[in-house]
């Protein structure tokens, strides 16, 4: 046999242990990892896509109860004093807050799983200003000043010049990261998917889960439809979620 020959036997047996051996590592790592995380919130379904993307999925975890206030139970505050989740530990080390964990993930693992924040100075300036831009301005415009505050609302105690400025506020927004889609693709920022889109999908599925009509948003609405079937949002969609229908009827005027 020559040495081509068996050039080409050895090299797709040695590049399937790198796998097999990568595979191995990545789950010896989860192992150390630990999250206590609630159920449709936000920032908790980030910080799961990010661990899902960074091939972390056997991570060892805890499902709390908003209802019966287990982030203030001991477990929690004993790692974060201010009772909150995401809580998540990797080994000795402790990280809260949902952005914080994300990041730590991508600069502490950066060569294991999906490369979520681009080595190229463009790109990565890029994600960067869309990941920070989704949170400064989705988490009050969508949540804060709209959705959570409609959900205690009935429409008709409403005031309708604070309605239609509110609703017009929203679809400004979504409009903007609308076009953002138009001229970047399948992605948030390219044809790659990133730190901005695990940044940004939360919000638009937990909008949706409230009632928000993506209809006049197409590109958002082709988007949401497309990554929902993505493996890491499959897995770590609300459990929840998937057991009931959502019971809240926000406003959604003439979104």
């Amino acid at each position: 046999m020559s040495r081509i020959s068996i050039r080409f036997l050895i090299l797709p047996y040695r590049s399937l242990n790198t796998s097999v051996l990568s595979r191995k590592n990545r789950h010896t790592m989860a192992e150390n990892m630990f999250l206590y995380w609630g159920s449709g919130s936000v920032p908790c379904w980030k910080a799961m896509i990010a661990l899902e993307e960074k091939g972390f999925s056997g991570y060892k975890n805890k499902l709390i109860s908003f209802d019966n206030n287990e982030m203030k139970g001991g477990d929690v505050l004993k790692l974060n004093p201010r009772g909150e989740v995401p809580t998540f530990t990797d080994g000795e080390v402790v990280v809260n807050e949902s952005g914080a964990i994300c990041e730590y993930l991508e600069s502490t693992y950066k060569d294991k799983g999906t490369q979520l924040i681009p080595s190229g100075t463009k790109q990565r300036a890029l994600v960067l200003q869309r990941m920070n831009e989704a949170v400064a301005n989705l988490m009050h415009k969508m949540l804060l000043d709209y959705l959570y505050e409609f959900m205690e609302t009935k429409e008709e105690d409403m005031n309708p010049d604070t309605l239609a400025r509110k609703t017009q506020t929203l679809k400004d927004e979504l409009n903007r990261w609308n076009d953002y889609l138009g001229q970047t693709g399948a992605y948030l920022t390219g044809p790659d998917f990133t730190m901005a889109d695990v940044y940004f999908f939360p919000f638009i599925g937990f909008g949706v889960r409230l009632g928000l009509n993506l209809n006049s948003f197409p590109k958002i609405k082709s988007y949401y439809e497309r990554l929902s079937s993505r493996p890491s949002i499959k897995a770590t969609w609300p459990p929840h979620w998937k057991e009931s229908p959502g019971s809240f009827k926000p406003l959604t005027g003439k979104m």
